[in-house]
């Protein structure tokens, strides 16, 4: 007993390095990373473009705005928000939360032109209420039409939160926690149509570098929400 004094310092000892670590681990996790939306108003840096077609402007005068730090989708619905900035390599982080008949898609290297969803990368993000007869690669992990997600983690109309990386011709996605997708891109040759039937180009094929942006398809006036989006240049 006279000796137990003496083995509680170098308990403290060993843990007090561990505690330390991992703090420094967290805040290295998020170094190098860049808020998106930093200011309340419209976003500045972004462009807003017909769903289909972004090339196009909306047929609608259609707004996106960010209050207290919450980007909001844009009324009436069917538009992308698009950075006028283009990424090649990157690590893209969000929250994001839809309403019952919610549909959201995060562009990936797109052109600002043509669709997003086939002519560039789109990740989906959808309720199942939205469409019932969805396929798997046409719900939240999805690219659209083309790759399902290993398994579907989406939280209906909780926060969800996403961690998009790609260096090159990889892609993985991480969606509440869980690795979802974990791809070489420059193997994907699935067949994808668009929506009027005609063949899209293979995800191989598709840019290796072009914009980022946000859908909004959601119905019922129940707009995509995203918050704490911020993106970390790899080039």
């Amino acid at each position: 007993m006279r000796n137990l004094p003496l083995a509680i310092p170098f308990l403290l000892l060993a843990v007090a390095p561990i505690d330390r670590d991992a703090r420094c681990g967290d805040e290295n996790a998020e170094s190098g990373f860049t808020r998106l939306f930093p200011q309340d108003g419209v976003p500045a840096g972004w462009v807003v473009r017909r769903w289909s077609d972004v090339s196009k402007p909306t047929e609608a005068s259609t707004v996106w705005m960010v209050r207290d730090g919450v980007l909001h989708g844009g009324e009436p619905r069917g538009s992308w928000l698009m950075s006028e900035k283009e990424y090649g390599d990157f690590v893209l982080r969000f929250e994001f939360q839809l309403g019952p008949r919610g549909n959201s898609g995060c562009a990936l290297r797109a052109p600002l032109a043509g669709d997003p969803a086939f002519d560039g990368m789109e990740l989906q993000m959808a309720d199942l209420r939205y469409n019932t007869e969805a396929k798997d690669s046409e719900l939240t992990g999805g690219i659209y039409r083309a790759i399902a997600p290993r398994r579907q983690v989406y939280k209906p109309t909780e926060w969800n939160e996403y961690e998009i990386e790609l260096r090159g011709s990889k892609l993985r996605v991480v969606l509440n926690g869980e690795t979802i997708q974990d791809l070489d891109l420059s193997r994907q040759a699935q067949e994808v149509k668009r929506h009027d039937g005609t063949n899209a180009p293979p995800v191989k094929d598709r840019p290796r570098r072009g914009h980022i942006g946000f859908q909004d398809l959601s119905r019922d006036n129940s707009h995509v929400l995203i918050r704490n989006a911020r993106l970390k240049e790899l080039e």
